[in-house]
């Protein structure tokens, strides 16, 4: 009796049986309290192991494997992305911004001029809002080394709000000196990506002191930025964006072949560990049709709700804004302040009369908004993102000449047509069946 019962609650052990790449792994759960049942045990699953009952055993388990990794092949469901309402009728306004572009990378030094000390903190290119912390914060400390605790600044886009707040935050006592006030600012009308090496300088002109100083900027920026993610409004966020080629491993932008110089390259190389890896989707793997795509993360900036947010920190700290226009260096001479940070942006070209700033245009077509779709596109030459106050479609070209040496300020609604209807493209027709 005694052998029967301890036979049966034997029995009564449960034997887990998983399939890991070929392997069986048995997992004994048993709730038997004494020593020697639990030798008793393993010795069976020795003896079962061996001989005619392993055979048997691996026989019968034979279908359950089969049945497993059919399962665990089943082909996965495919990416479902919601189709972009894009359509010429839906675009608000066009938008055109002048990007200072310098072929030596910003200018971040510092010159007296009369009696007064100018910092400059201008000339980023396609990079302004992306680096704006990072090289503001070498323009603020080079601006506090001064002594000073009274200091200006000279502009209000991206470099000049966040060298302000910066300054606050150094314990300085700040004015902005502004003609113009967001969203009446160039740094408005930015498409509004994460972009820090984008037209920075030129190839030739990215010396290792540069990308030590770039490096650093980027990282810097980098890190303020992840400050703003979550919060009311969404200023700052991450979207999957996607990379979408009609061939197989294309390329997101032609190498200028030409004997133009090129731009330097710098993320890769510097910040790696700040990229995501990307991920492929093969046709039919997703609802784009017979197209082939890589998925990344890229972070957005939804500047109006962000903006909006900088300059409220701005005034909350006892900031003062001033509206007034400089034709000319020496008209900073009426200004109280002894110290000035001057992030006039492209406007440095007309006031210090600086010619190694080249315009490069960009158009940006703005749409209602689509609360719904959360990804970002790129797709013949044509960037489409979902920033909460409007969608953006903007053509950027094959390489980064397009709209190099521009100054074009008038609305292109040919270019912006034609944006918009590329997007559209990846959402009508046979190519866009799932």
């Amino acid at each position: 009796m005694v052998a029967e019962a301890k036979l049966a609650r034997a029995r009564a052990s449960s034997f887990a049986i998983l399939r890991l790449s070929g392997v069986f792994l048995f997992t004994i759960r048993s709730n038997l309290k004494f020593e020697g049942m639990r030798d008793a045990i393993l010795i069976g699953r020795r003896r079962l192991l061996s001989g005619t009952g392993a055979a048997l055993l691996l026989g019968g388990l034979e279908g359950c494997a089969s049945s497993f990794s059919a399962k665990g092949n089943l082909k996965a469901a495919p990416l479902q992305l919601v189709p972009v309402r894009a359509s010429t009728d839906r675009i608000t306004r066009i938008t055109v911004c002048t990007r200072p572009f310098r072929a030596q990378g910003p200018r971040l030094d510092a010159e007296q001029i009369g009696s007064k000390l100018v910092v400059h903190n201008y000339g980023h290119g396609g990079s302004g809002w992306s680096l704006s912390w990072g090289s503001s914060g070498v323009a603020v400390r080079k601006a506090m080394a001064s002594g000073e605790r009274d200091i200006a600044v000279i502009g209000c886009g991206a470099l000049g709000l966040t060298s302000a707040l910066l300054l606050q935050r150094a314990g300085a006592r700040v004015t902005i000196y502004a003609k113009d006030l967001p969203p009446n600012v160039r740094s408005s009308l930015a498409s509004g990506v994460w972009t820090p090496d984008s037209r920075i300088c030129l190839e030739e002109n990215a010396t290792p002191a540069f990308k030590q100083l770039w490096e650093q900027m980027a990282r810097n920026s980098y890190q303020t930025y992840q400050n703003f993610l979550g919060l009311s409004g969404t200023p700052v966020e991450f979207i999957d964006n996607y990379f979408v080629a009609d061939e197989p491993a294309a390329a997101r932008r032609r190498a200028v072949t030409d004997s133009r110089p090129r731009f330097a390259d710098l993320q890769r190389e510097l910040i790696p560990d700040l990229l995501t890896q990307g991920e492929d989707f093969a046709p039919g793997s997703h609802t784009l049709g017979q197209r082939y795509l890589r998925r990344t993360s890229l972070m957005m900036f939804n500047l109006t709700s962000y903006t909006r947010l900088l300059l409220g920190d701005f005034g909350a700290n006892g900031g003062k804004m001033e509206i007034a226009e400089f034709h000319t260096p020496g008209d900073f001479a009426r200004l109280r302040e002894k110290t000035l940070i001057n992030a006039t942006g492209y406007g440095a070209r007309a006031l210090f009369g600086d010619e190694s700033l080249t315009p490069v245009r960009g158009q940006l077509a703005r749409g209602i908004p689509q609360p719904e779709v959360n990804y970002g596109l790129y797709y013949k030459g044509v960037s489409f993102l979902p920033r909460r106050d409007g969608l953006v479609f903007q053509a950027l070209g094959e390489d980064d000449y397009y709209g190099f040496n521009d100054d074009t300020a008038l609305p292109d609604r040919g270019e912006a047509d034609r944006a918009v209807n590329t997007i559209a493209g990846l959402f009508s027709g046979p190519a866009s069946s799932g």
